[in-house]
């Protein structure tokens, strides 16, 4: 369990009973940032089935829990269409009572963590333009800004594109 200064929270493997809420909160922050529902994570098929979806060698997806709700998560998972050393830090979204507190730091330690046990040598992103918190977050942690999109998420509306040798 880690602590913040606001309020305990605890970062958890995903369980199937956190499915709906991870994609609610998953649209909810989409929705609120403006970002395209096509070519974007909201409409991927596997988002109401994330723990499934995640429950992969190499994967996983993990939920931030603050006072009994799911407030934020995020995965790791190797890279689609590339080799089997690049993973890929996958739909990381958290509400607003979660932002600011360091929350997204001890998620994106863990998740890096995760990959660098799972063999995984580069670790992709990918954004959007406005997300400005995210990136700051992602070259905090070694992220550099690449120049072209890597492997084959379906994600054709985000172009900004980083990569982190781990």
């Amino acid at each position: 369990m880690s602590e913040n200064k606001q309020a305990s929270y605890t970062i958890r493997p995903i369980e199937i009973a956190d499915n709906a809420a991870v994609a609610a909160l998953i649209r909810l922050v989409l929705v609120e940032h403006n970002v395209p529902k096509v070519g974007t994570a909201y409409a991927d098929p596997q988002l109401d089935y994330m723990q499934q979806t995640y429950a992969i060698p190499r994967a996983h997806y993990f939920v931030v829990e603050q006072n009994g709700t799911v407030v934020g998560g995020a995965g790791i998972q190797q890279l689609e269409n590339e080799a089997a050393s690049i993973c890929e830090l996958q739909k990381m979204y958290f509400l607003p009572q979660a932002r600011g507190k360091g929350i997204g730091s001890a998620m994106m330690k863990f998740c890096l963590n995760f990959a660098q046990a799972n063999g995984f040598e580069y670790c992709y992103i990918e954004t959007m333009p406005y997300m400005q918190a995210a990136q700051k977050l992602y070259a905090k942690f070694g992220f550099d800004y690449i120049d072209a999109p890597m492997g084959n998420t379906g994600h054709t509306s985000c172009p900004v594109w980083m990569l982190k040798k781990l």
